[in-house]
């Protein structure tokens, strides 16, 4: 019997990481610029293309989708290989995704501080860049479901659920939310109006937080955690619970951005009761990935990378209890317009999606390129 030979492909990781990084400085920087221009809007230097207005869509796009989406896309195609015993699916299919990503990156980096925006929030691109981000998420779908339909290993670890849920969902999410009609080549107007409009806005909003800055990190949290550790995840069933509870509740919470509005009294409590719902899976993530630390508490005192993800997860758990909570009207009241709402955002962006890619960078580069860390 031949002994069958397969490799992984370690070059798009590393393309991926580069990726990472490079649009982690620029997304960073942006959003350094417009911070300071909140208390010295000189700094627009009376440039247009510089303005606060321009320039933040730039930093949340830069941040989510050229940022944390590189991070996803570098855990995914290094841990699902290697989860299912099998190279992926396609070369080519990889390539294609990685370029046509960067090649978004580019068009909304120019599209953004010219004002070319549907102005809708994370949702700024114009109709052209939504049709080539479909085209490249079916490239990243086939790629993964290819890859799950030829694996070795019968099993399909958790984290696995979590990128399946996460392509799925953002499919749903990014093409509902983007039926507009064309009018000229870079401006289009939205199918719905009003209070429809909003809504579906803000179903897709939050769900791009759930499904974006939420699902793919907690994937990677339970491959990327337990190797750093070196200790088995706390509980597996709990990761199923998690999974289950947390995609079913997360879809609903949208209306809480639309409190005290012209939305129907019901569906904005609708997102208020989902919202504090989501304490009990988001807190059960959370405290599975600090539990499976048991044992290895000693070496988070050395080990920068065990540092890095103890605080991405604590992180994720400080802010999916700000966000129940800023969900309450009473609470919203006092703090909505307020630097409240930007710093909640933070936490998740910064805390728990920047810490956990800042821990998964450094426990891959030493692997990907058979070096120490300088």
């Amino acid at each position: 019997m031949e002994l069958e030979k397969f490799s992984y492909d370690n070059r798009i990781v590393r393309n991926f990481a580069f990726a990472t990084m490079l649009w982690g400085v620029v997304g960073m920087l942006v959003g350094l610029l417009i911070a300071t221009q909140l208390f010295a809007p000189e700094l627009n230097f009376s440039i247009p293309f510089l303005t606060f207005g321009r320039i933040r869509p730039l930093h949340t796009n830069a941040v989510i989708f050229a940022f944390v989406g590189n991070a996803i896309f570098m855990g995914v195609y290094y841990s699902l290989p290697r989860l299912l015993k099998t190279p992926m699916f396609s070369k080519l299919l990889s390539n294609i995704h990685f370029w046509g990503w960067q090649l978004i990156i580019v068009a909304a980096a120019i599209t953004l501080p010219l004002g070319i925006t549907t102005s809708k929030e994370y949702a700024e691109l114009e109709w052209p860049i939504d049709i080539a981000i479909t085209l490249v998420w079916v490239v990243f779908g086939i790629n993964m479901i290819g890859t799950i339909l030829k694996r070795r290993e019968s099993h399909i670890y958790v984290a696995i659920w979590f990128y399946i849920a996460t392509w799925v969902t953002v499919a749903v999410l990014h093409i509902v939310n983007s039926f507009e009609i064309p009018v000229t080549f870079l401006k289009s107007y939205s199918l719905y109006a009003g209070v429809q409009d909003a809504l579906v806005q803000w179903w897709y909003g939050h769900n791009a937080v759930a499904f974006f800055l939420t699902t793919p990190y907690l994937g990677l949290m339970y491959y990327y955690l337990p190797k750093a550790a070196n200790r088995p995840v706390y509980s597996y069933r709990l990761s199923i619970l998690h999974f289950w509870t947390l995609i079913f509740i997360y879809i609903w919470a949208g209306p809480h951005h639309l409190l005290y509005s012209a939305l129907p009294d019901w569906a904005q409590s609708l997102g208020t009761v989902f919202s504090v719902m989501l304490i009990a899976p988001s807190w059960g993530g959370m405290i599975n990935g600090l539990l499976t630390l048991r044992g290895a508490w000693d070496r988070v005192r050395q080990d920068p990378i065990l540092k890095f993800m103890v605080v991405a997860v604590t992180a994720y758990g400080m802010a999916t209890f700000e966000g129940p909570t800023l969900s309450l009207k009473n609470v919203n009241a006092i703090a909505h317009f307020t630097d409240w709402i930007i710093a909640h955002v933070h936490v998740g962006a910064l805390g728990w999606n920047g810490f956990l890619t800042f821990g998964i960078l450094y426990w891959l580069i030493p692997r990907l390129w058979k070096t120490n860390l300088y």
